[in-house]
Order: structure tokens, then C-alpha cells, then sequence
């Protein structure tokens, strides 16, 4: 089943941007400025480049910065062989990432949920792609990034903060970058599983190019970015349908789905920005990115109905661990053989227009409007094969299983999955037998996702020529969102009428081997080829569940703020920051249907409108000896998932209680709310590293999950056999909750070996370690949990190298168990315990150098998930009983960049 939100992301640096720092004891020099030459007779200044640059660059931003912030800078425009932002931020300090089907796709920071954080892209808020706000990463290819800054505590003027930490993605300047340049470059990339799937790929590639330049003496600036990715993810997956009760109080597997799991991802992004300078005192910046994402999915397995069956557990054989069942023997077991396909596309768009001035009398000014927009539609095609059409009519299997550390597998059984003349399509266990036509021989289901921004802000400022407060700041901001999902569903049934068919020769694909499984190779074939020949038909289904799940979410948020920059001196320490005030008014409404069985659909609107008054305090008192602790304290919030807003809502009355039960969203959600204090403490090097202590206390008011709560059905339709006098029943929603905690330490650092002795210069470190602890009372009378999505601990490391062109990384990360939301066996969402796990990455490359008629050109070798690390998740409280275990192999990338 998919997994909600884990999400997270990986790599330790960003390819978008060529800095040069001079590396001293002093801050560094500007990352765009080129190295100046040093007088006759004095020392001659070290150029730093490559990793190091960037991890100097980092850390000069985190150094001077009157915010808490992490920041990951590119190296070289082009050359990064991550494969997505989310993978190349997830090794800051702090931050993790969970993986989809092997790809970094959302972030954590400070070990919790990415519902809980927001991502900007050049300071504008932006859509995202499923029914949750958080940004899924791997949408964006690191080539059109030049910097990442991760805010862990809020400004005044940070108008779309998250909870838990802002993210802003920054693209190239052209006018700040400073010079011109063209970069290019290429990638191959190989899978160690090789091909999961007969008709998949092993083999992907990867091809960047960028350009700047300037104009009319520095007045015009240009750049332009493109990447092209298309590449193959592999997985072998097992997946229990849960756990029944079985004899003398134990526990057996009840059901289960093994999966080979083949994804192509074919995703094209490209950036540009044009920057104009008319005057020396304004700048004009236009900018837009456009992505255009295809994610085509085979999964190829097969369902074997056990205990949650009519099969029948053997006595004989049978061996426990504990009250689990871990050996035995299933008979007349009637197995669906499963082929399909998923189809994930996605267009974005998101660009702007700023403008800002600044006046040689201490006034300044700037507008700038943002737009973005997703459109998304997630397919999924479901084919189903057996023995025969119907319960107990097919030949059934007996199988021998084991229940073990890595799922359930089988040490024997009777038939041959891979026999196209035994295993032919039908409906196996007659699950459409309410359909139209009296069958379903598969499902498709296109979940359609439109979602549109429109924001702009405007600031004016006043630089104050004494006095403790430095620049007095006002400014307003105006977000209009809406997000809306249309479900597309029909019965999938054999053309003619046909209620089964041998799998035409033209279709084959070849066996899928689920040997990691015991059962041997398995049918294949592709489903889409057949839906589209018509050897599949579509029969809508016109129930109206289905525009029941239908839904839109409007949400205008306008914001003032007025937010004062403090600067003063107190004997040897030197001290700024920015005190300020964010007031917001929400305005959301959802539009959508209420479902009542046997009645029908009732279009509804509701919603709220509520203020937020968000003080912040940020303060940095920067010691002799390089030494700065910063303070911050501030009110802070996070708005709800889309999907917990929607009016929508299915009810019916229970005869058995004689009450009206529901479920459905609640458009009246608040955000999550909280009171932050943050301490840090860092001690830096210059602008080469640093090394710190970050501490944090978040009280929540105000937070998010779902329970059983009473509704008032009054003014619905309400079908029942009986007159209704009380019309207050039950639903179950998304509700607020208050008192919770979220609180925790940091250690982090940067550093080159060389502040230790220069024998070691050219090595050095980078990561952080976190521990977090938070929980929740979801209801009065409820014990503490915590937060979902949340992990204790999280840790990220990377040794490296770097010298005379050579260059080596060996990277991990890890993340401790958490409180996993998934999708459920009939859809809804539940609690799961997903296990710990560390990402083990390494590269070595070369640069060629100056002196060398190749100079430009890099080469680079990298190797991602070494250990072959697999994703674990069990039942609360059951350690024993797995539910989920994804294997996704190694992958293996080498290529080059050239610049000049």
C-alpha cells in the first residue's frame, strides 16, 4: 500500500552554482567574486573549490545569517549526480528523509513529519503534487538549484512559515553569480537488482546543460537551466494484509501481497531567470520553473487470501514464537495473480516577478508576485488473473509458509504461477459480483489533483542611522490557493463479455520472478497495452461513492507584518537580530457532496475564518574567538493537509445502535499552533566550518489528528427505517487537539581536518545528530503518544576528501523508528511502526586541472544505498508481525560535466 507521507530526502551537496571562496581565518569572500591576485611579495591566497567551496559557502550563510538556518549550496552548476534536491539536503543537520520505492521524496526536519514544515521555492509559496501541502522533492532536479536554506526559526516577514522549519529553494541570479559560463554534462545509471520485471530497464541516463550570462555592462543578466531524467527504480516488496486470531490465543499471517515492483521516471525540468538593472538603485527579476513529471509503475505479484480466507491452517507443523505463528500449512488457497500498473504525471509551473529598490537615504522597497500551479493525475490499473472465474471454482494451492524478520515467505507449493494456461484473466474470487456486469476482472481508478497559488507581497523599509533598532520594516502578503481532486473510476471487464481469457501471445511480457518469496516465476503482461486494444473494457461505475470523494479547498491568508532589525555592541560582543509581529486572517472554505446511502448526493459548503497573531524574537550575540549564540522565541503554526479540510462526507444509520455514524473531513480545522524557544550555540573557524549545539522547546496548543466525535446530521437526509427524534450522531474526522510537547537537541558541525593540523588539510566532516522527544493526548482521558511521523533520533554524516582534483565522500544517515501513517487495507488510514534504517552513499571523481588541456571537465562515480538497506514496517505492538518489507537494491551512477 502507499505510504502517506515519509518521506525525505538525501546528499550532502547541490549542483546548480560554482562558488570559489578564499578559505582564512576571516569571512570568506563573496562566492561569486573571482579570485584576486595577491600583491607582490605577500603570501598568495588558497583557492578552495568544489565541495569544499560549497560547504564554505554553507556555512558563511549560517555564520552571518540573524535566523537559525541550514544551508546547502551547489558546487558546480551541472555536475551534481543527485538526483533530486530532496537527496541533497536531507544530510544537513537535523534532517532526514524516508523513501518512496527507493527515492528521496519528502523531508523531515528535526526528526518530524513533513506535514509539519513548508518549502518555498525564491520565496514563494508553492503547490504540491498529492493531497497534502509538503513538496514532494523529486520533483525538482538539483541542476536548477543554487542554494537551499532550511529555516528552523521564524521572521516577521517569513509569511508562509511551517512548523517545525521553513525550506526555501533558490535558483541561479545571474547578476549575483557574476560571470558567465556554459556547463553541460551527462550520467548512466545501473540498478544492482537488475530487471525486477521482464519488460523494465537496469539502465538509465541523465543529461544537464546550463547557461549564464551578462549584458549591456552587467545590466542584463541571463540564465537558463534544463535536466532530463530517465531512469529506472526497482523493489521487490512484501506486504501482509494483516494478522488474524488464530487457536490457544495466537496470531497468523491473514493475507498477504508480494510484489515486483518496476518505475521509469521520466522527468524534464527547466529554470530560467532574466534580471534587468536599470538603475543602480533597482532591480527587475523574472523567473520561472516548469517540471514535467511521468512516473509509469508495473507491480506484478500475487494475493494469497490465508487466514482472512476460507483456506484452512493445518495442525500438523505448526511452530510459534511467541503467540505468532511463524511455520505451517494453508490449504485450498485460491491466489489472485495481480499485474498492475500505476501512471503518476504531473505538471508544474512556478515564476514570478520581483522588484526591489533600494535608495541611497536608507529607504527601501520591493513587490513580488509568485504563481504556481500542479496539475496531477495518478492512475492506477488493476488486472487480476486466477484458476478460474469465482470462488471455489479455480484449482486452489496448498502452501507451505515461514513468518520471519523479513516478511512471510513459502517453502513449497502445488501450482505454477508462471503457466499462462493455468493462470488466465477472470475475477478469481468473484469480488465484482455487485459490479454491473456482474464481475470485475480489474479496477481503474485516475485520481486528478489541481492546484493553483497566486501570492504576491509587498515591503517597504527604513535603515535608522543610530540607536539600538538598525531598520524599521513593514509589509503586507496576499496568498489565494485553491486545490480540488476529481476521482475517475470504472470496472474493468473483458471485452465481449468473456469472463475469462488466456493472455493473447502479443501481450506477454515474459515471468516475474517472486523467488525472494518461495513461489517461483509468475505471468506477466502489460495491462495498459490491453486497455488501450480494447482486449480490456472500461464500465463506469456509477455509484455514487465516487463523486462523493470529490472536493475543492479555498484558502486566502493576508498577512501585515512589521518586524524591527536590532544591532548593538556590549563591550567585546556584538549583537543583532530582528524582533517583529505576523498577524494573519484565514478565509477557507471547502465545497464537495454529502453521501447518504440510499439517498442522494447533497452539495455543501462550509468552512472558517479565524486570526493568527505570530510574534518572533531572533537574537545573535557573536563573541571573540568566532564563538555566536543565538536565541529565538516565537509563535508559530502549520497549516492542516488538504485531504483533513474536505466537506466531503459519507453517514448512514447503523440499525444495530440506532445512531447516525459518518465519515468525512472537517473544513473548520485549525492549524497546528505552538509557543518555540530555541537556543544555539556555535563556535566557527573562519568561514572553513563550525561546530554547535542546537536546543529547541515547541509547547503545542493546538495540533491535528483523527477520532470519533459527535455531529449534528440536522438539515441532512437521513433514510431510515424508523422515524428519527435524535439526529446527533458520530463521525470520524480530523479534530484539534491541545497540550503536546515537541523538544529536543542538535549537534552539528562542519569541519575541514585542516584547524587540527595541516597534515590533514583537504579532509574533513560534515553532519549533525538529533534527538527529539514529543507526544500528544488526543482526548481528554487519552494516554501520551507521539506525534506521527516522528523519529527520536536522526543522524547524517559525511566524510570527505578533496585536493589537487581528487575528490572522495562516503556519506550515511539514519533515522530511528517512527509512528508510520499508511493506507490500509479498505483505503482508510492507520498507524504502523516503521523501523530504523541507515542510507549508506560514496563517491570518488576527478577534476581535471588548470594545467591539463581537459581542464573543466569532472568525472565522477557514485554508489547510493551500498548496504542495500530495506524499509520495515510492523504492527503497533507486535514487533513479529511485518507488514511491509521493501527491498530496493543499490544504485550505481557515473558521468561527467564540462564547463567553460
Amino acid at each position: 500500500m502507499a505510504i502517506r507521507t515519509f518521506t525525505a530526502i538525501a546528499g550532502a551537496s547541490l549542483a546548480a552554482l560554482t562558488m570559489t571562496l578564499v578559505a582564512s581565518p576571516s569571512l570568506a569572500q563573496d562566492a561569486t567574486a573571482e579570485p584576486q591576485a595577491a600583491p607582490e611579495g605577500e603570501e598568495q591566497a588558497i583557492v578552495v573549490t568544489g565541495f569544499r567551496a560549497s560547504l564554505a559557502t554553507a556555512v558563511n550563510t549560517k555564520k552571518t545569517s540573524s535566523v537559525i538556518v541550514e544551508s546547502v549550496s551547489a558546487e558546480d552548476i551541472g555536475r551534481l549526480p543527485d538526483a533530486s534536491i530532496g537527496e541533497s539536503i536531507a544530510r544537513l543537520p537535523g534532517l532526514t528523509t524516508q523513501r518512496l520505492f527507493g527515492r528521496a521524496n519528502s523531508i523531515a526536519i528535526r526528526g518530524s513529519s513533513a506535514d509539519l514544515s513548508s518549502t518555498t521555492l525564491n520565496g514563494r509559496p508553492q503547490t504540491s503534487t498529492g493531497e497534502q501541502r509538503n513538496v514532494e522533492f523529486d520533483q525538482f532536479p538539483s541542476e536548477i538549484v543554487s542554494r537551499v536554506d532550511v529555516y528552523k526559526a521564524p521572521q516577521a516577514n517569513l509569511v508562509h512559515q511551517g512548523l517545525v522549519g521553513t525550506v526555501d529553494i533558490k535558483t541561479i541570479r545571474p547578476l549575483e553569480f557574476g560571470k558567465g559560463l556554459v556547463s553541460f554534462g551527462g550520467r548512466g545509471t545501473y540498478t544492482d537488482l537488475g530487471k525486477v520485471n521482464a519488460d523494465s530497464n537496469e539502465f538509465g541516463y541523465r543529461a544537464t546543460g546550463t547557461y549564464v550570462g551578462q549584458f549591456m555592462e552587467d545590466r542584463l543578466g541571463v540564465a537558463l537551466s534544463a535536466a532530463y531524467t530517465d531512469e529506472p527504480y526497482q523493489a521487490q516488496e512484501f506486504e501482509a494484509w494483516g494478522y488474524a486470531d488464530a487457536p490457544n490465543g495466537t496470531k497468523v499471517i491473514g493475507g498477504m501481497k508480494p510484489f515486483g515492483v518496476s518505475t521509469q521516471l521520466q522527468r524534464l525540468g527547466i529554470q530560467g531567470t532574466v534580471q534587468f538593472k536599470p538603475v543602480d538603485e533597482l532591480m527587475l527579476t523574472v523567473d520561472g520553473f516548469y517540471g514535467k513529471f511521468t512516473d509509469k509503475q508495473i507491480k506484478r505479484g500475487v494475493e494469497f487470501p490465508l487466514a482472512f480466507s476460507p483456506a484452512q491452517l493445518s495442525t500438523a507443523g505448526i511452530q510459534t514464537n511467541g503467540n505468532l505463528i511463524t511455520q505451517g500449512t494453508f490449504t485450498g488457497v485460491e491466489a489472485v495473480v495481480n499485474n498492475h500498473g500505476y501512471e503518476r504525471r504531473s505538471d508544474i509551473f512556478s515564476g514570478g516577478f520581483n522588484a526591489d529598490w533600494t535608495g541611497d537615504d536608507g529607504w527601501s522597497a520591493s513587490f513580488d508576485f509568485g504563481y504556481s500551479k500542479t496539475d496531477r493525475s495518478e492512475l492506477t490499473l488493476e488486472t487480476n488473473a486466477g484458476t478460474g472465474p469465482g470462488a471455489g471454482v479455480g484449482a486452489a494451492d496448498t502452501l507451505t509458509f515461514v513468518s520471519g524478520p523479513t516478511g512471510t515467505t513459502f517453502t513449497s507449493n502445488t501450482l505454477d504461477y508462471g503457466n499462462y494456461n493455468t493462470i488466465v484473466l477472470t475475477d478469481p474470487l468473484g469480488w465484482g459480483a455487485g459490479a454491473p456486469l456482474g464481475s470485475q476482472e480489474g479496477y481503474y481508478n485516475d485520481r486528478i489533483i489541481d492546484d493553483e497559488i497566486k501570492s504576491f507581497q509587498i515591503e517597504v523599509g527604513k535603515e535608522l542611522e543610530s540607536g539600538f533598532l538598525s531598520k524599521l520594516t513593514v509589509g503586507t502578503a496576499y496568498v489565494d490557493r485553491t486545490k480540488g481532486k476529481t476521482p475517475v473510476e470504472s470496472f474493468l471487464n473483458l471485452a465481449g463479455g468473456a469472463k475469462s481469457l488466456t493472455v493473447p501471445e502479443k501481450y506477454r511480457t515474459g515471468a516475474t520472478d517472486l523467488g525472494f518469496i518461495g513461489v517461483g516465476p509468475i505471468i506477466g503482461y502489460d495491462p495498459f497495452a490491453m486497455l488501450e486494444d480494447g482486449v480490456y473494457v472500461l464500465t463506469p461505475n456509477t455509484s455514487k461513492d465516487v463523486p462523493a470523494k470529490a472536493y475543492s479547498v479555498t484558502e486566502r491568508v493576508m498577512s501585515i507584518y512589521i518586524k524591527g532589525d536590532l544591532k548593538a555592541a556590549f563591550g567585546a560582543v556584538e549583537m543583532d537580530g530582528n524582533i517583529g509581529l505576523l498577524a494573519q486572517n484565514t478565509e477557507q472554505k471547502s465545497r464537495g457532496f454529502q453521501n447518504l446511502a440510499s439517498a442522494s448526493l447533497v452539495p455543501v459548503t462550509r468552512g472558517a475564518r479565524y486570526w493568527d497573531f505570530l510574534p518572533s524574537m531572533n537574537l545573535n550575540f557573536r563573541l571573540p574567538a568566532d564563538w555566536v549564540v543565538r536565541v529565538a522565541a516565537a509563535r508559530e503554526i502549520q497549516r492542516p493537509r488538504f485531504e483533513d479540510m474536505k466537506v466531503s462526507l459519507d453517514y448512514s444509520y447503523n440499525v444495530n445502535s440506532g445512531v447516525i455514524t459518518g465519515n468525512g473531513g472537517n473544513p473548520q480545522l485549525e492549524p497546528y499552533r505552538a509557543w518555540a524557544a530555541d537556543l544555539n550555540i556555535e563556535k566557527y573557524f573562519g568561514s572553513k566550518g563550525y561546530v554547535g549545539v542546537q536546543m529547541f522547546y515547541k509547547k503545542l496548543d493546538n495540533y491535528i489528528y483523527r477520532d470519533v466525535v459527535p455531529f449534528d446530521y440536522s438539515g441532512l437526509p437521513v433514510v431510515a427505517p424508523v422515524p428519527i427524534t435524535n439526529f446527533v450522531g458520530t463521525i470520524t474526522t480530523a479534530v484539534n487537539g491541545t497540550g503536546g510537547e515537541l523538544y529536543g537537541v542538535e549537534l552539528a558541525g562542519t569541519l575541514p581536518f585542516d584547524v587540527i593540523t595541516p597534515a590533514l588539510e583537504g579532509f574533513g566532516f560534515t553532519g549533525g545528530l538529533g534527538y527529539t522527544k514529543t507526544s500528544i493526548k488526543p482526548g481528554p482521558n487519552a494516554d501520551s503518544m507521539d506525534l506521527p511521523d516522528y523519529s527520536r533520533w536522526v543522524g547524517s554524516g559525511t566524510l570527505f576528501f578533496e585536493k589537487a582534483g581528487f575528490n572522495a565522500r562516503v556519506s550515511a544517515r539514519y533515522r530511528s523508528s517512527f509512528q508510520g501513517i499508511f493506507v490500509g487495507f479498505g483505503g482508510e488510514r492507520e498507524l504502523r511502526r516503521a523501523l530504523k534504517e541507515t542510507i549508506v552513499d560514496a563517491q570518488i571523481g576527478y577534476d581535471f586541472q588548470e594545467s591539463s588541456p581537459l581542464n573543466g571537465l569532472s568525472l565522477f562515480l557514485q554508489g547510493q544505498n551500498l548496504t542495500d538497506e530495506p524499509f520495515v514496517s510492523v504492527d503497533n505492538g507486535a514487533p513479529l508481525q511485518i507488514r511491509n518489507y521493501q527491498t530496493y537494491g543499490r544504485r550505481f551512477m557515473a558521468g561527467f560535466n564540462y564547463k567553460f
